[in-house]
């Protein structure tokens, strides 16, 4: 079971200074520095696109991906296997360091950005975009923004995967990471995708932790 305290403290603190991305970089440095422990950084592929691909296979000479909060870079690393030209982002920069020396002869194009300010060049250039549980470290404000980004990177022939936490919207959020409801994702109709398939699924974790509810949706831009 990840510990997710520490990553709930900061989060809480930066909050409550109005800097509500702020804790990202000072969670990775600690956790560089084994002073904590990035709950996320399974140092694995998301098994939701590994399965996702398995049943879904695209085409991908010549196109490319982007890995949206990439972490330690393997979600970014195996779009890269499967042939993408692959571009990948977090807003730490420690995290992209990371990556860089964990992956040493990467063909991946790691940077460090931010979701809500993402660079203008990347508008409208991807064909496959990735995003996996980014939106449910957002404060709920913040989503609306990031969904509109998220849409803004594909190109009209591309394809949006996005994984996240689920929950009804009315159960509470609870303790980050905080669950998006179907509701809330409904802003990427908003922001011209229109939804191909969306899967309502139960991911068993280790015990004690109970079955975790997530939601895996894909977009394209609408017609």
């Amino acid at each position: 079971m990840p510990d997710r305290t520490r990553a709930r403290e900061l989060a809480a603190e930066f909050n409550r200074k109005g800097d509500p991305t702020g804790w990202f970089e000072p969670l990775y440095q600690e956790g560089e520095a084994g002073k904590s422990t990035v709950p996320w950084g399974n140092l694995r592929p998301n098994p939701r696109l590994l399965d996702f691909w398995n049943s879904h296979p695209q085409q991908t000479m010549g196109k490319k991906a982007l890995t949206i909060g990439s972490g330690f870079g393997d979600d970014a690393e195996q779009l890269a296997a499967w042939g993408f030209q692959t571009t990948a982002f977090d807003i730490s920069e420690t995290a992209i360091r990371s990556s860089r020396k964990r992956f040493p002869s990467t063909a991946v194009q790691y940077f460090a950005a931010n979701l809500l300010d993402p660079p203008s060049a990347w508008r409208r250039s991807f064909h496959f975009v990735f995003e996996a549980n980014t939106l449910q470290v957002l404060p709920a404000a913040l989503r609306p923004r990031a969904i509109a980004n998220i849409a803004g990177f594909l190109c009209p022939s591309g394809l949006l995967l996005v994984i996240a936490r689920g929950r009804e919207p009315s159960d509470p959020e609870g303790q980050m990471p905080w669950p998006v409801s179907r509701s809330e994702l409904s802003a990427f109709t908003a922001n011209g995708l229109e939804e191909l398939s969306f899967e309502d699924l139960l991911d068993l974790e280790e015990p004690p932790d109970p079955p975790v509810r997530r939601f895996r949706v894909l977009y394209r831009p609408a017609a």
